[in-house]
């Protein structure tokens, strides 16, 4: 299974997302969610998500940290930011982390099934990821 963690400060959007993730077929499986990215972090430590879904501005740890502690533990982890911000420099910075897509508010169901989609076909199988190299 594909597991897929959801991270949304704003409950409505977070909501949604997670019915998208929800109705997805196998071999994908939604696994959590947090309102923000330290609550996050200590969430995926447990879960070990495939794919983490999340926004950048929230309170407490925004989701560029998010992503790079995230990463640090979790190698294999593909990464869809979702924003409602269409600023250059939040690419940028996305595309300095390795972020896989990344997608603007307000989101559109197809356009979040075909990244998720995309990236896994893109994916390396996670047994394969070797750390220390």
């Amino acid at each position: 299974m594909v597991q897929i963690f959801v991270v949304e400060d704003e409950l409505l959007i977070r909501q949604n997302i997670r019915g998208i993730v929800e109705n997805l077929p196998a071999p994908y499986a939604f696994c959590g969610e947090a309102s923000d990215g330290e609550m996050a972090l200590s969430m995926m430590q447990e879960l070990m998500p495939d794919i983490l879904l999340t926004d950048i501005r929230m309170p407490f740890l925004d989701g560029f940290e998010l992503i790079r502690h995230a990463r640090a533990m979790m190698p294999w982890l593909k990464v869809i930011i979702l924003s409602g911000f269409d600023e250059f420099e939040y690419a940028q910075k996305a595309i300095s982390l390795g972020v896989d897509q990344y997608l603007l508010k307000p989101i559109r169901p197809a356009d979040l099934i075909k990244a998720i989609e995309r990236i896994i076909a893109w994916t390396t199988p996670r047994d394969a990821v070797v750390v220390g190299t």
